[in-house]
C-alpha cells in the first residue's frame, strides 16, 4: 500500500528548521487527517505537526531533541487502498530495491513505495513559460542572503528560478546552479546608469502603483507651437499644465510618510530624457510661477546636459512628478513608473488623426488625437481624485496659450 511522509511544515514565514521535542503517536496508531502527531520547538513558539491523511503509522523516522529542515521527512503513514483512491493516488506502488532517500535537506531515508507513488490525476496545462511551481526567492536564508549580497544580486533577479525546497523555495544549491548556468550564455556588464535605473525602478515597484487614461485634442497645442517663434515641445506644454494643477491642489503629489501625507514644499517637475543606456530626469524648479515661454530656454538646456549626461547639481533630484513623452517612439499608450521619491508621472503618447463628432456641425470632423496617462501611488491617491487632476491637465492643454 502506498505511503504518505510526515513533512515537516513551514510554521513561520521566517523559520527555516524545528527541534522535535515529543512525539505524540507511535508506529502502528490509527490516525486521522490533521491529527496532531509530532511536537516541536522553533525559536519563536512550540507547535505540532499533523497528519497529512488518514491511516496509520508505519514509521517514525526523526529522533528526540534533533532539529530538521523545513520539507525534511519526519516518518511515513500507511494509507488504505480506498484512500489512496479518494486522494487520486495509485494504490499498487511496490518498494523498489530496499530503502530510497527523500529529497528531503537532511537526506533521511523512507520506504520505497513513496519513490514510486504516482498521482491518477495528471495536470492539462502544458508549456507554461514558467512552471507553476516556481516560487522565486520568497524566503531567503540568511546563508542565501549573505552569498547575495556578495554578488550584488536581488531577490527580483531569481523571480525565474525553480525551486526544490519545501513549496518550491529556492535553495542555496538552486542557487548555486543557476549562477553556474549563467556562464552558459553571452554575458556582457551593465552600464552604471542601467544598473541605477533598474535599482530606482525595484524599489519604485514596492508599492502599488497604478494607471488612468484620458484621450484629448492635440490640435490646439499643435497651432500654438505652429503660431510661436520658438517651439516648445509636447512634453514641456504637459509639465506646464501639470504645475499649474498641482499649484491648485498639491495633494496628489504629496507622499506618504507613515500616516502623514507630505506635501511638496514648491512645485519642482522633472521630465525623462533618453540618455545612452538609460533616462535621466532633469528638474525645472517652480514651473508653476514661470510661464511656458520662460521655461523653455532652461528646458532645452537640460535636454542636451541629459544627453551629454552632464547635468548640473541644482537640476537634478527633489522634483515631485515627472513628466515623460512616450509619443516621440511611436506609442500611443504606456504606464510609466513614478520614481521612489515621487507619486506621479505623466505621460503623453503619439498623436493619432481620428474621427470625432461635432455637436456645431452634426457630422464627425477629423482631429489629432493624442492620449495623457498618470500612473500614481495608490496608497496617496484614488481613481476619482487621479481622474479629476487628469482632467484638469487636459482641459489646460486645450486653451496652450495660457500656459
Amino acid at each position: 500500500m502506498p505511503q504518505i511522509p510526515i513533512i515537516m511544515p513551514q510554521l513561520g514565514e521566517s523559520i527555516a528548521e524545528a527541534t522535535i521535542i515529543n512525539f505524540l503517536v507511535k508506529v502502528g496508531d490509527k490516525v486521522a487527517a490533521d491529527q496532531d502527531v509530532i511536537e516541536v520547538e522553533t525559536n519563536k513558539a512550540t507547535m505540532n505537526v499533523t497528519a497529512p491523511c488518514p491511516g496509520t503509522v508505519h514509521e517514525i523516522s526523526a529522533k528526540l531533541n534533533e532539529s530538521y529542515a523545513v520539507g525534511a521527512a519526519l516518518g511515513f503513514i500507511k494509507l488504505s487502498k480506498e484512500d489512496a483512491l479518494r486522494l487520486g493516488l495509485s494504490s499498487d506502488a511496490s518498494p523498489t530495491n530496499g530503502a530510497e532517500k527523500s529529497d528531503s535537506p537532511n537526506g533521511e531515508v523512507g520506504a520505497g513505495p513513496v519513490a514510486t507513488m504516482k498521482y491518477q490525476v495528471e495536470p492539462t496545462v502544458r508549456g507554461l513559460p514558467v512552471p507553476a511551481s516556481v516560487g522565486g526567492a520568497s524566503y531567503m536564508s540568511p546563508r542565501m542572503k549573505a552569498r547575495m549580497n556578495e554578488l550584488g544580486l536581488h531577490a527580483a533577479d531569481l523571480a525565474g528560478v525553480a525551486g526544490s525546497g519545501h513549496a518550491g523555495r529556492v535553495t542555496i544549491e538552486d542557487f548555486e546552479k543557476f549562477i553556474s548556468g549563467l556562464e552558459k550564455h553571452q554575458l556582457s556588464s551593465a552600464s552604471s546608469m542601467r544598473i541605477a535605473v533598474a535599482d530606482a525602478m525595484r524599489r519604485s515597484w514596492t508599492r502599488p502603483l497604478a494607471t488612468v487614461a484620458l484621450p484629448f485634442c492635440l490640435d490646439p497645442l499643435l497651432s500654438h507651437r505652429k503660431s510661436s517663434s520658438t517651439k516648445a515641445g509636447p512634453a514641456l506644454y504637459a509639465l506646464r499644465a501639470l504645475a499649474i494643477a498641482l499649484s491648485e491642489n498639491s495633494a496628489p503629489a504629496g507622499r506618504l510618510i507613515g500616516s502623514k501625507i507630505v506635501h511638496p514644499p514648491s512645485i519642482d517637475i522633472g521630465f525623462a530624457v533618453e540618455a545612452e543606456d538609460g533616462v535621466l530626469v532633469p528638474v525645472l524648479r517652480n514651473a508653476d510661477k514661470r510661464p511656458l515661454s520662460e521655461l523653455l530656454g532652461r528646458y532645452k538646456e537640460l535636454v542636451d546636459f541629459a544627453r551629454e549626461r552632464k547635468l548640473p547639481l541644482d537640476a537634478t533630484g527633489g522634483s515631485i512628478a515627472t513628466v515623460t513623452n512616450f509619443g516621440t517612439f511611436g506609442l500611443t499608450w504606456a504606464t510609466p513608473i513614478p520614481l521612489p521619491e515621487q507619486t506621479l508621472v505623466l505621460g503623453m503618447g503619439a498623436g493619432k488623426r481620428v474621427p470625432s463628432w461635432s455637436d456645431e456641425k452634426q457630422q464627425f470632423v477629423p482631429i489629432t488625437e493624442a492620449n495623457l496617462t498618470l500612473s500614481f501611488d495608490h496608497r496617496v491617491l484614488d481613481g476619482g481624485g487621479a481622474g479629476r487632476l487628469l482632467a484638469r491637465i487636459a482641459a489646460l492643454l486645450q486653451e496652450p496659450e495660457k500656459l
